[in-house]
């Protein structure tokens, strides 16, 4: 402890936390990890981190990064280390419509960064539930997805350039705002996705995208997951590939929405057991100005491609969204999914992919496997249908940690078997270390411990997480 009163005339003696006040970084938001941290010190600009870096460097003291700590894998988990929290690096440096890119620190939260693009016209994509309050830093390092991957790419996709302070110090200054450099290793992309273990992003270089001019969303009922794959494809062929989300929830997700969420209400008349919630954005004037009975063209399109998969048995039910709050409605069911995941006594969440051809064989093998070790347990269903993404949770009938390991490394062997990755959106952290240590290409193992020892070679940035020891 005889580092804090160096760190504190750093950054000021208030933005260094102990006892209760580090209360809120001692535990995620499941509330499955749980640590008191050494400490927890705040930051205030990137030239504090680099200072405070080389402190903890020269005294060997492990540090945690944290941004919003909305993960899910335990990678901001911190007991007895020091917690370094980038929520007051919050600066929106830059907003550039006409190259589209904005420029924000890693405490931004993304809310923020919808309402500065709006306010110039222009679109921010990276969106999911936890928008407000998940923090730019975080969404990197995890290389965040969300409901729009299908259009615009995950975090990965979106950032042009980074800021980031290495394990000794250092300031690496990638903030590129090119489209093309081929100078090289592209070193953004190790930090990327990284989970704070190769260096500490400040800052970034993020791209905007034509904000939609109109909405074409709807809730759809299909008979089969192929069906609802079959009338993906034709809505981005009639589109132009202007889908952004279609969103799978079967019965048993509406079930536990209209369960556990006030004022819920079931999206059809009669119950469906495949749901999906599809939305098509459309930027250019010619799709999105009404006709003169007052039908916007994309609309009329998607109704129209709705239709004809009505007529040939391929949908059973569809509700267009006619006004903003319906949209918003029928984007509250989805995005309340997080809320609804945690809400039994046992549970063993997962984020799997797998190709779009084995979607429906995943879920009936997992299912039959499930039942072989807990013929009473039950599970949860949602999913980016339209890029393989399943969030499988499921609900073991008890919580002894061997069973909940053999449940979550069952889900993880089926998803790989068939051509698929035990992650998909949510990062490592820890819960998925066994699935690194067991699945991952050992050589792919090899190089990303030579990369951790060549940036970090004490050892000293988020130890433990992402990478497994040998």
């Amino acid at each position: 402890m005889d580092i804090i009163d160096p760190i504190a005339r750093i950054v000021g003696a208030a933005n260094v936390l102990a006892g209760d006040a580090m209360a809120p970084w001692g535990r995620d938001w499941t509330g499955a990890y749980k640590g008191t941290p050494l400490a927890v010190v705040r930051p205030g600009s990137t030239a504090e981190v680099s200072q405070v870096m080389k402190l903890v460097h020269a005294a060997g003291i492990p540090v945690v990064p944290a941004s919003g700590r909305t993960g899910l894998t335990g990678a901001t988990q911190a007991e007895g280390r020091l917690v370094l929290s980038l929520d007051r690096l919050n600066r929106i440096r830059a907003v550039k419509p006409g190259p589209r890119l904005i420029v924000a620190e890693a405490g931004v939260i993304l809310d923020r960064l919808h309402a500065a693009a709006e306010e110039v016209g222009l679109l921010f994509p990276l969106t999911f539930g936890a928008r407000g309050s998940a923090m730019v830093g975080g969404a990197l390092s995890t290389n965040a997805g969300g409901s729009n991957v299908l259009r615009y790419g995950s975090a990965r996709e979106q950032c042009l350039g980074l800021e980031v302070v290495l394990a000794d110090g250092r300031v690496l200054d990638l903030m590129t705002e090119l489209h093309k450099d081929n100078s090289g290793y592209a070193l953004r992309h190790l930090f990327i996705g990284g989970e704070g273990t190769l260096g500490i992003i400040t800052a970034a270089v993020l791209k905007l995208v034509p904000r939609p001019r109109a909405y074409a969303t709807a809730m759809v009922a299909v008979p089969s997951i192929t069906a609802a794959l079959d009338l993906l494809a034709r809505l981005r062929e009639a589109t132009g590939g202007a889908v952004e989300a279609f969103e799978y929830m079967p019965r048993s997700y509406i079930e536990a929405h209209l369960a556990h969420i006030p004022g819920a209400r079931e999206p059809f008349a009669d119950p469906h057991e495949h749901n999906i919630m599809v939305e098509v954005g459309a930027t250019a004037a010619r799709d999105a100005e009404p006709g003169p009975d007052g039908t916007v063209p994309l609309v009329g399109l998607v109704e129209q491609v709705l239709a004809d998969h009505m007529e040939s048995g391929q949908v059973l039910d569809a509700v267009v969204a006619r006004s903003e709050a319906q949209r918003r409605e029928m984007w509250a069911r989805r995005e309340s999914a997080a809320e609804i995941t945690f809400t039994q006594p046992f549970w063993v969440d997962t984020d799997i992919a797998v190709p779009l051809d084995r979607l429906e064989d995943f879920l009936g093998t997992i299912r039959r496997r499930l039942a072989e070790v807990d013929p009473e347990a039950t599970d949860f269903v949602v999913s980016h249908l339209g890029d393989g993404n399943i969030h499988y949770t499921a609900y073991p009938t008890r919580g002894d940690k061997d069973h909940l390991a053999t449940i979550r490394a069952l889900v993880d062997d089926t998803a790989v078997s068939l051509g698929g990755s035990f992650s998909a959106e949510h990062g490592i952290g820890l819960s998925k270390l066994p699935a690194m240590r067991t699945h991952k290409d050992p050589v792919a193992l090899e190089v990303m411990r030579s990369l951790k020892a060549a940036l970090d070679p004490q050892g000293l940035l988020n130890p433990g997480k992402t990478v497994p020891a040998p």
